[in-house]
């Protein structure tokens, strides 16, 4: 018995990364998984995985910039398996963050537009197709990913911080207005994961600086993300909502100066 057995599970931006490890997670639990991506041969792959594995997968292409494909989406999953219980909002316009989200003063308000529409709106659209399905059905469990970046200030990206900290408000508004309906709206925060995209944006200096301001002698895998989605979809949490778990190896848990005082302890 797995513990997601039989629900019926959308992943966003599942066909790399964090995405794809919650995936292949969600169905190893038992969950009939979409396997949502823009790349869709990306997602096609990992369908093809987790089917080998003997698990229950759609590829479905979405473009979260656009409000049709994300409503498209949700449809094809209702279509194919008859209902929506999890919706994991995990894709984000990573490519945006890496290279062209500039410091405030820098900023190109075009790259800010692109960011909100992908990350925030098509967030809340795929939350408001995803809806009228969990009632109808009971109840359900959304998962928002947003990130330590919209908890605390950085140096750079400051459109993606600010999108990743309205999801966390859309989070409690969206517990605060379903809940009398049995659909449970909860968040992520991840800190720095190891995936392709944070090898992008984040080697050497910059990767040492990260493991020196951990709690943990590792940096975050994608496998410690999907554990959290698994618990915050299933009826282990059943009591919990509106809320935002910290997957961040203790980044934020700590006194700013603790890294330099343990150096010099």
């Amino acid at each position: 018995m797995g513990r997601l057995d039989e629900k019926i599970t959308v992943v966003t931006g599942a066909a790399s990364g964090i995405g794809a490890a919650t995936a292949r997670r969600v169905a190893a639990e038992g969950a009939h998984t979409v396997v949502a991506d823009l790349n869709l041969d990306g997602a096609k792959a990992v369908t093809e995985e987790i089917r080998a594995a003997g698990g229950s997968a759609l590829a479905v292409q979405v473009d979260l910039g656009d409000v049709e494909s994300v409503r498209a989406m949700v449809e094809a999953t209702v279509q194919t398996y008859g209902g929506l219980d999890v919706l994991d909002n995990n894709a984000a316009a990573t490519h945006l963050a890496a290279h062209q989200d500039l410091a405030v003063a820098e900023a190109d308000p075009a790259v800010w537009d692109d960011t909100m529409r992908i990350n925030l709106r098509g967030t809340m659209v795929a939350i408001q197709a995803a809806v009228p399905h969990m009632i109808a059905r009971g109840g359900g469990s959304i998962i928002n990913t947003s990130s330590c970046s919209g908890i605390a200030g950085d140096l750079r990206n400051p459109a993606y911080g600010a999108s990743k900290a309205a999801i966390i408000n859309l989070t409690k508004y969206v517990a605060t207005q379903y809940g009398k309906q049995s659909v449970r709206c909860n968040a992520i925060a991840p800190g720095f994961i190891v995936t392709p995209a944070s090898d992008d944006s984040a080697h050497g200096a910059i990767r040492e600086a990260m493991l020196r301001h951990h709690l943990t002698p590792r940096l975050g895998l994608p496998e410690d993300v999907a554990s959290a989605v698994v618990f915050l979809a299933s009826d282990e949490s059943v009591f919990i909502t509106g809320h935002t778990l910290r997957v961040d190896g203790g980044l934020l848990a700590h006194q700013p100066y603790v890294a330099d005082l343990r150096d010099s302890m």
